[in-house]
């Protein structure tokens, strides 16, 4: 009897339609960077000094280093985040937009209290999150020692754009409920460690 051939199907269809290898190194950090910098805002997560949780807390992008991958945000050094990190210098950073398109961003961080670098990326925003203790020191400008930034270093990223508008998406999603198949609706990207290390010795003066 001859044998016969049974075909394996992947256990993740949505990743194996939508995971999109056929892209250069360059385009995954152009478009990762460009999503990165028009979200703003993102999810921070670190382990928690005391406890070892997992916490997370929104942060505001102040700047892109190294053509992209590396991520500045502005911090109050003696907030919680700053014991996570000296405890534990590993960290998430986690963007969403309100089309569901994201990016997940695995490295290491440390804090800067450089008055060079926080005065170059320093926002009068800050003030309204920082306070003016009235001492004349702890003011929230520039100089207030409390200000500092937090520079992640990227180990690796994931990410999931798509150039569909909402109504081909919507109509992707009902013909998957239909037929079982699921929409191709994503560019899922994966950036690895050796990626990000390729990249990084091109682009460490940028």
């Amino acid at each position: 009897m001859a044998e016969q051939h049974v075909e394996t199907k992947h256990l993740d269809p949505y990743k194996d339609v939508n995971l999109d290898t056929e892209v250069t190194l360059e385009q995954k950090i152009y478009d990762l960077s460009h999503f990165m910098e028009h979200c703003k805002y993102a999810m921070m997560t670190t382990h928690d000094a005391d406890t070892g949780n997992l916490v997370s807390r929104c942060m505001a992008l102040a700047a892109q280093e190294t053509g992209g991958i590396d991520l500045l945000f502005h911090t109050n050094t003696e907030s919680g985040k700053t014991h996570d990190l000296a405890k534990d210098s590993h960290i998430n950073i986690g963007f969403l937009n309100n089309s569901g398109e994201w990016a997940s961003i695995s490295g290491t961080a440390n804090v800067i209290t450089d008055r060079s670098l926080v005065k170059e990326h320093y926002s009068s925003r800050l003030k309204a999150w920082l306070g003016d203790l009235g001492d004349g020191v702890h003011d929230g400008s520039e100089n207030d020692p409390r200000l500092g930034i937090i520079r992640v270093k990227m180990k690796t990223a994931h990410y999931s754009i798509s150039s569909k508008t909402l109504i081909e998406k919507m109509a992707q999603i009902a013909q998957g409920t239909v037929t079982g198949k699921p929409p191709a609706i994503n560019k899922l990207r994966e950036i690895s460690e050796a990626e990000v290390n390729e990249w990084r010795a091109t682009h460490s003066g940028n």
